[in-house]
């Protein structure tokens, strides 16, 4: 049975081999030569945030189908920042989430802090466009990836100085994980079936390397998560349908990081 991550991959494939035809690889990197400098360290900011929430802006999931079909990120980013998230994360696969890389574009000049580009990458020539549109970070999903291809991407990134957020699902996915990585991610949503499980994020926590800067990605709907989560060693929370699904995504990621930071919470400090 095809899962649908194998139908994106194919898809991204596809979708690459179009846009080389377009812009060769050697022009884009041609416009990376003024443009290849420092960014925002999203391993530091969640490292330093009380609350390591990375708010995600997301239109549609292959699984839900349409969740704001009509979002703009210059209404939802700038809000998303006013409320206190600690970095953003902005789908640009336009097929199955309805992204696209203009929506990086569009935010990065309207907030200081980091921005991941997430996607299915599989091609260096991706990274060129993460840098190019203002990415600081990008997504390496270990099920998308040989564990050679995941290392030899990694160390591209950090020559175009693109932080790595490597996503991983299962403990036999751990030897992806290595010195070219900056922060681990638990994805707590199967790629194949879709079907999340916040509980996965605890089942893998101990069996990550010490000095990982850990994420849990997907199915984190409510606070107390949060603070479970923290307990276990987690410093980054990805969460993205929790805000998206409603009208004023900032509005509920202001609510979420006001109960996280109740008198009640008994959230760990770092």
């Amino acid at each position: 049975m095809k899962d649908i991550l194998s139908e994106i991959i194919a898809n991204k494939r596809f979708e690459i081999d179009l846009q080389k035809q377009a812009i060769p690889s050697e022009q884009l990197q041609e416009k990376l030569s003024d443009e290849v400098q420092p960014g925002y360290s999203m391993k530091q900011a969640l490292a330093s945030s009380a609350t390591g929430i990375i708010a995600e802006f997301k239109r549609r999931s292959p699984s839900k189908g349409w969740i704001y079909e009509n979002a703009c990120p210059e209404q939802v980013v700038p809000d998303y920042i006013a409320a206190g998230a600690s970095a953003l994360s902005i789908l640009t696969d336009e097929k199955f989430f309805g992204g696209s890389l203009k929506d990086i574009r569009t935010a990065r000049p309207l907030v200081n802090i980091p921005i991941l580009r997430k996607d299915f990458i599989i091609d260096e020539y991706q990274l060129f466009q993460a840098k190019i549109v203002g990415a600081d970070a990008i997504l390496l999903i270990a099920a998308a990836l040989e564990a050679d291809q995941c290392h030899a991407l990694a160390a591209k990134a950090h020559e175009l100085g693109l932080e790595v957020l490597l996503e991983i699902h299962t403990a036999e996915e751990l030897p992806f994980i290595n010195k070219e990585i900056d922060m681990v991610g638990i994805n707590n949503r199967n790629l194949g079936t879709f079907f999340t499980d916040v509980e996965n994020s605890f089942r893998l926590a101990g069996q990550l390397p010490q000095d990982a800067l850990l994420v849990s990605e997907s199915g984190i709907s409510d606070p107390e998560t949060v603070k479970r989560l923290r307990k276990a060693g987690f410093r980054g929370f990805l969460i993205g349908e929790t805000f998206m699904k409603t009208q004023q995504p900032g509005q509920k990621l202001k609510e979420f990081i006001n109960d996280l930071n109740s008198p009640q919470s008994d959230t760990e400090s770092h």
